[in-house]
């Protein structure tokens, strides 16, 4: 019983996955065709086969035609990367400093809050313990950061841009910690300091 009420169904479904064919063709031909039919199908078989247009698109720019990459494809700090370099990191530490005076610290008139949005400057604390100041090459982009002396190597991708050529660097030589300090340069700041 269960055999003869699968054999339409089975007709059924042979059909919802065949191409379409004329309507003279017998049912007898479409069963013998059946076994052969199905053992052809796979998953991919269930919908109809669906073209896909490529979607990248070439772009000619002018300049200099040997180039591969345009100054904006390129990330900040990618020419620093070596990794043939067994220089080790250094600990750091990024802190957010602000500018308050009496009024803000005791009237709070200037609408400043504890947050890093009323933030001017960024202070990074760079651990470099036995290493000389005349050691320390410092290279400042608007958002990376290069540090290397002969023992320590550091590339840091800044969280927020910079002024490069508004900072300045102390190095506590009792400590052996070189403090960076930056200016930030956000879109809105005009809006946070008004």
């Amino acid at each position: 019983m269960a055999a003869e009420s699968s054999m339409p169904s089975l007709l059924a479904l042979a059909e919802l996955l065949s191409s379409p064919r004329d309507e003279d063709e017998d049912d007898d031909e479409l069963e013998q065709g059946l076994s052969s039919a199905a053992s052809n199908l796979g998953p991919g078989h269930i919908e109809a086969l669906k073209t896909i247009k490529p979607s990248a698109t070439t772009h000619v720019k002018s300049g200099n035609s040997k180039e591969i990459w345009s100054a904006e494809e390129v990330v900040e700090g990618s020419e620093y990367g070596d990794s043939c370099d067994s220089r080790e990191q250094p600990e750091y530490e990024i802190l957010f400093k602000q500018q308050v005076g009496t009024e803000d610290l005791f009237l709070g008139m200037s609408h400043k809050d504890p947050s890093t949005a009323c933030c001017e400057d960024m202070l990074i604390k760079i651990q470099l313990p036995d290493t000389k100041a005349s050691d320390i090459t410092l290279d400042i982009k608007e958002t990376f950061l290069d540090l290397r002396s002969p023992q320590k190597k550091l590339l840091l991708h800044l969280p927020h841009p910079v002024d490069p050529n508004s900072g300045k660097a102390c190095f506590l030589s009792e400590k052996g910690t070189l403090e960076v300090t930056l200016r930030m340069k956000r879109e809105f700041d005009f809006i946070n300091f008004a």
